[in-house]
């Protein structure tokens, strides 16, 4: 399991060869509050790295989820639609936003790691 961070505060985690997951991280949902709507993509969509893929909304501001690569929706959270603090109680579990099949693994490997995003914390 390689697990890799943006700089806008979405992780992702490769499980398996068909399907990566995508969250927000620990900073991010603290920043954001009780989160108390999530907009999701829909399955068999396609984007582009950095598009707008969905948009989480909390009790103190709405945010864009980024694409942290380049694919195809190809499951979402239908348990975080119906409990978005998911987002807050677990949001590198179950709070969980979608699975994208990765068309271009080059830019999997270009985020940073673990110890990256750590050192892009204490800049903040």
């Amino acid at each position: 399991m390689t697990t890799k961070f943006t700089t806008d505060h979405e992780w992702i985690n490769i499980e398996d060869h068909d399907a990566a997951v995508v969250g927000i991280t620990l900073h991010a949902q603290d920043a954001l509050g009780d989160v108390v709507f999530v907009d999701l993509p829909a399955v068999g969509r396609t984007f582009a790295k950095g598009e707008i893929s969905g948009v989480v909304e909390s009790v103190k501001a709405a945010a864009d989820i980024y694409m942290p690569v380049s694919g195809e929706i190809v499951e979402v959270n239908e348990k975080l639609r119906d409990e978005p603090a998911l987002a807050n109680t677990d949001p590198l579990g179950e709070g969980w936003f979608f699975k994208v099949k990765i068309s271009n693994m080059a830019e999997f490997d270009e985020l940073m790691d673990g110890a990256g995003y750590d050192a892009l914390l204490k800049t903040l």
